[in-house]
């Protein structure tokens, strides 16, 4: 298996370590998106919205402060923050907070996409070389040595480009799996900061209905 990665030529050498650098960072963003950020959003925000219906903010901060960790407990901290404010006021807050974590969720993603062209692109070139080396060995070659030079450029050729399929496909499937993963996320967020802001405004109008009473 050597021989043939070794035959292949400089370009396999180079394919690899994008391969590594892909694969690591691969592994990084699911350690980050799957564990780090895992989290049953429900079980949490259902407790803060309870300490907010007892009109206890005091401990829905309390809530937010114990996954403030999470972007979860950062946003929803925000929009605490703000309580006291207009609804456009704990809007805005919101959807700036949001705005700051969804490129700390997605980070780095879209370099799997850039990995998986680089290999690609060095795979034709690896191609190319092998092929330009072929043609060359036939000027010089003999008789008897010119089917041996172009079988050994041609193996070149189809070495490196297979190879650098081999790393491209996976590094495509990865950003597709870790983008959607992303995506939910961030999804999540906006749906659990949407949920606040209609609690906060709605506990608003309930106090001043209240006063005017």
């Amino acid at each position: 298996m050597f021989a043939l990665f070794h035959s292949g030529g400089m370009f396999m050498y180079v394919i690899l370590v994008v391969s590594i650098v892909a694969f690591a960072l691969f592994c990084e963003r699911v350690s980050f998106l799957y564990f780090r950020l895992k989290l049953n959003m429900d079980s949490p925000f259902q407790k803060i919205l309870r300490k907010l219906h007892e009109t206890n903010f005091r401990g829905a901060m309390e809530e937010c402060a114990r996954i403030e960790k999470h972007p979860l407990g950062r946003i929803l901290k925000a929009g605490l923050l703000k309580s006291d404010k207009r609804d456009k006021d704990i809007e805005r807050a919101l959807e700036e907070k949001i705005l700051e974590e969804i490129p700390l969720v997605k980070a780095r993603i879209n370099l799997l996409t850039m990995f998986a062209n680089i290999s690609t692109l060095l795979g034709l070139l690896g191609t190319i070389a092998g092929l330009i080396s072929a043609f060359e060995g036939l000027s010089t070659a003999t008789g008897a040595m010119k089917q041996e030079v172009l079988a050994s450029g041609i193996s070149v050729a189809m070495l490196t480009t297979a190879f650098g399929l081999i790393v491209a496909i996976p590094c495509l499937v990865g950003f597709y799996f870790l983008n959607n993963r992303g995506e939910f996320i961030i999804e999540q967020l906006e749906a659990k900061a949407l949920s606040l802001f209609n609690v906060l405004s709605s506990i608003k109008r309930e106090k001043e209905l209240q006063c005017q009473s």
